[in-house]
């Protein structure tokens, strides 16, 4: 069944979310940071983790409660291992953060074969997945990690919220061998809260085993969902752990205080972050069978897992890879009509206008 779609350029949308973040304080850099990373997202289909959840998080847990600060400055501490940067993010706007520490670990990396930056404090910085395709794309193996701002996932054998979504995202520099950027990334939960909050946009029911209500009961009505499951029972719990073990290593504090800023005024409540960046050629031990270069063996290697009667099989990163193709195709990011009501009430909230009448449709 074909469903219409909204065409909006780019400038456009970045000039909507761009203002609405100004109007909240942010200063034009954070504005922006904020902008492009919700239109990397829109671009490559990703619905979840957009602009519009990037206001959504900032209304409920950043400027709009007194959590994220606009305009904080980044400290960038003492450290005595030169492949690792070491932030206190001071509670700035994630986005921008992200970014920065990112190109923080592609430089690293290229000094040292590997570069990791660990971020205090920070603020929740949206699709992990964007950071690190475009590492992936500038030719990095790269990977990121992050606290979510709150504690909405039952550990497996549970009963109580404990755990972020704690997503994990990985990229790898694969667009020779098969034309974009394999890219596995996921939030530990069976769904991540923002796809709970698309489908109750939509109108739509969640997958069964997905997230309990306030009784803790199973539910797939989205507007009923208080709590999320692991995918995976114990194997989805243990990469959610992951997440918060590294953050405690990293000063996060306790996982059911994160965004809860009125309570317990002698711990933090601030999500960490984890990058980490490696050069291919750092990983090259020099003997690929046939004579091959490091660089064949891996298209070697995928072309081997995708034989054999799996040519099906699709790639992680390949439906993101052919939405960003399909954005680029028509020219624009590509919006439901219940998303361009959003962008509206945003458009409006920053002192700017989206007349929707005025944007082209696309049936799909």
């Amino acid at each position: 069944m074909a469903h219409v779609q909204y065409i909006m350029s780019a400038a456009q949308h970045n000039q909507i979310v761009s203002a609405a973040f100004q109007k909240r304080g942010y200063n034009a850099e954070e504005a922006m940071a904020a902008a492009e990373v919700g239109a990397a997202a829109a671009l490559h289909g990703v619905k979840t983790h957009n602009a519009i959840k990037a206001l959504h998080l900032d209304e409920h847990f950043g400027s709009g409660a007194g959590g994220c600060v606009p305009g904080a400055k980044v400290t960038k501490l003492p450290m005595k291992f030169k492949a690792v940067a070491r932030w206190d993010a001071g509670r700035k706007l994630g986005q921008a953060v992200a970014v920065e520490a990112m190109a923080e670990a592609m430089k690293l990396a290229d000094e040292f074969g590997v570069g990791t930056v660990a971020v205090d404090n920070a603020f929740h910085y949206l699709w992990g997945g964007g950071y690190v395709i475009d590492a992936a794309s500038k030719g990095y193996l790269a990977y990121t990690c992050c606290t979510a701002a709150l504690a909405e996932v039952v550990p497996y054998g549970g009963k109580f919220p404990t755990l972020g979504t704690n997503p994990h995202s990985w990229a790898f520099p694969t667009t020779d061998a098969v034309g974009f950027p394999v890219c596995i990334d996921w939030a530990t939960s069976v769904v991540a809260m923002g796809r709970v909050q698309q489908f109750a946009r939509e109108g739509k029911q969640i997958p069964a085993g997905a997230g309990v209500d306030k009784h803790g009961k199973e539910t797939t009505d989205p507007n009923l969902v208080t709590a999320l499951l692991p995918f995976g029972q114990h194997k989805g719990y243990g990469l959610s752990l992951i997440d918060e073990l590294l953050g405690a290593y990293i000063g996060g504090s306790l996982p059911t205080l994160r965004s809860r800023w009125g309570s317990a005024k002698n711990e933090k409540h601030t999500p960490a972050f984890f990058f980490q960046c490696t050069r291919p050629e750092a990983l090259d031990c020099g003997s690929f069978a046939g004579g091959r270069t490091q660089k064949q063996n891996v298209k070697e290697v995928i072309a081997d897992i995708l034989g054999h009667g799996n040519e099906a099989a699709m790639l992680p990163g390949q439906p993101e890879a052919r939405a960003a193709a399909k954005s680029r195709e028509v020219g624009g990011l590509l919006f439901t009509s219940a998303e361009i009501d959003e962008f509206e009430k945003m458009a409006a909230s920053g002192g700017t206008k989206l007349d929707r009448a005025k944007l082209k449709q696309i049936e799909m």
